[in-house]
Parts: C-alpha cells; sequence; structure tokens
C-alpha cells in the first residue's frame, strides 16, 4: 500500500505547529511535500517557517547531511496532492473538522494511500467513520519539535489494516524515525499520561504552591523529565494542551482532565507558549 517501492510524496493537512514540523522533517528528509492550507495569512508564512525550522533542525545536527531537500508546494486545494503516497493530515484537534479534511481527501488520492491521522487525544476509530475504507486510516503521534524526537507513537485503530500499517512503518524509517505502536483509546499513552500530568502542574502553580521555575527544576531534577512540564506545556501550545484535555475529559470522565483556569486564562489572553512568544515562559522570537 502506498506503493513503498516508488519515492515517497507527502501530503500535508494544515500549516499549524505540528504540520509544520512534520513538513520540515520530511523535506529534510528529501521527501516532497504538498501542504495544504486553506488560511491565506498561514499559507503565505509556510515557506519562511519551514525554511526556519530546517536551520535549527541542521544546527542541531538533526538532518541528514549532504541530502538535498525534498520540493515544498503551499496550496489551499488538496486536489494539487493527488498523486501523494501518504496523507498526513495534522488539523486542529476537534473531530468534526479532522472527519471533514479526511473525507475530502480520502474521496481524492487512490484506494491505496494511507491516511495518517496526526492527533494526540482524539481515538482513531472515531475518525475511521469518515472513510469509505476505514483500514486506510491510521494514528501518528509526532512529538514537537519533530524533527529533534527520534521517536513516534503510532496508534493502530481496530480497523486498521495490515498493508498501512506497513506503508507507515516504511515511510518512518524513510524519515529516520522510531515508530512505537501502540493501541487506539483517548490520548493513547503519551497524552493520556502526560497531559493530565500538566494540568496538575500548572494547577500547582495557580494554587500558589509553586513558581513555574519551581515547578519545573523539581521535575527535571529529582524526576527526570527532561524539560520540566511547563516548558513542555509552551512546546505543545497551550491552546492545543486545553483542546487535547477536553478531548480526554469529554471521553474518561477523568477530573484531573478538565483544563484547569490558569491554563484557560492564557489561552484567553493569548499566550499560547513558544508559537505567540509568551507562555508560562516568555521567548525572545516568535516560531510562527
Amino acid at each position: 500500500m502506498g506503493g513503498h517501492a516508488q519515492a515517497p510524496r507527502l501530503m500535508v493537512l494544515g500549516a499549524g505547529t505540528m504540520g509544520l514540523g512534520i513538513t520540515s522533517l520530511a523535506v529534510g528528509h528529501g521527501v516532497p511535500v504538498t501542504v495544504v492550507e486553506v488560511d491565506q495569512a498561514k499559507a503565505d508564512r509556510t515557506p519562511a517557517a519551514v525554511a526556519e525550522r530546517l536551520r535549527m533542525a541542521q544546527l542541531m545536527g538533526a538532518l541528514p547531511a549532504g541530502r538535498p531537500h525534498g520540493e515544498l508546494t503551499v496550496t489551499a486545494s488538496p486536489a494539487e496532492g493527488r498523486d501523494a503516497t501518504a496523507v498526513v493530515e495534522a488539523v486542529t484537534e476537534d473531530t468534526p473538522t479532522k472527519a471533514k479534511v479526511l473525507e475530502a481527501v480520502a474521496a481524492l488520492t487512490g484506494a491505496q494511500v494511507p491516511l495518517i491521522s496526526n492527533t494526540s487525544s482524539i481515538p482513531i476509530d472515531e475518525l475511521a467513520d469518515c472513510v469509505d475504507d476505514p483500514s486506510r486510516l491510521v494514528g501518528t503521534h509526532f512529538m514537537n519539535p519533530p524533527y529533534l524526537i527520534p521517536t513516534v507513537e503510532v496508534i493502530r485503530g481496530p480497523r486498521t489494516g495490515e498493508p498501512v500499517m506497513t506503508a507507515v512503518t516504511d515511510l518512518l524509517r524513510v524519515l529516520e524515525r522510531k515508530p512505537v505502536v501502540v493501541g487506539d483509546g483517548p490520548g493513547f499513552v503519551t497524552s493520556r499520561v502526560l497531559h493530565p500530568m500538566i494540568n496538575d502542574a500548572i494547577r500547582v502553580v495557580q494554587e500558589g504552591t509553586a513558581t513555574v521555575e519551581a515547578v519545573d527544576a523539581l521535575m527535571q531534577d529529582c524526576l527526570g523529565h527532561r524539560t520540566g512540564p511547563l516548558r513542555t506545556a509552551d512546546l505543545i501550545g497551550l491552546d492545543n494542551l486545553a483542546d487535547s484535555l477536553r478531548v480526554l475529559h469529554q471521553r474518561t470522565g477523568d477530573s484531573r482532565c478538565a483544563p484547569c483556569e490558569l491554563l484557560l486564562k492564557k489561552v484567553r489572553d493569548g499566550h499560547l507558549g513558544r508559537k505567540s512568544g509568551r507562555g508560562f515562559y516568555a521567548y525572545g522570537k516568535e516560531l510562527a
């Protein structure tokens, strides 16, 4: 499936944080990518945003040396990516939005082309009903930034077919990422464990028990969390984190997953983390 004898060509739906990150990873590994983004302002920023990520990745030695970059195409029309060997959907963490774009692109692309939903929390089987052939749909959860984190959570839905699993594994091999396959369910493994923990960390700050810096220092230095939960929240995007927590809360009933008030206030104030220049920390430069 996905004709893995032929060189991969990706269509990425959405030029938000994760869409840009996955696009940069692929382009940096020589894979041509067509980015579909209907918001003109986001589409206009995409080439520069990808170039900035590629510069960062190269500075950090995270891309193969000497490999020519894949061609980047940015368009509002999914029809321009119809020759893709795989589709990565990376739109906002909202079931109806994801279902709508997956349904549209499933009809455009060949029956053998895998449909990959990049989601942090929505069960894959919830989205599978929107495509004619549910066996084509598989989940991935790339972490941000994808060029720095070599492992990818791959979610096999109850109806995901074996050929799609092979195609996704082949694609991740080209991108030099290691797949870890898990079953379906709200938040899978990483978000189901990490996002309530981050929410708890924010709640500790909200209650005045500790500063942002103290929480992160303790979690890093005592418990081995690489970046600290609040710095991680800024990297995820506080709006994305709140969306993911809402999904988890609705589907599990776990009260720890209800986004706490300090998180919601930051989102209302437009302090979304690194991408907006300010979240729990201030950043010198916006990452579009």
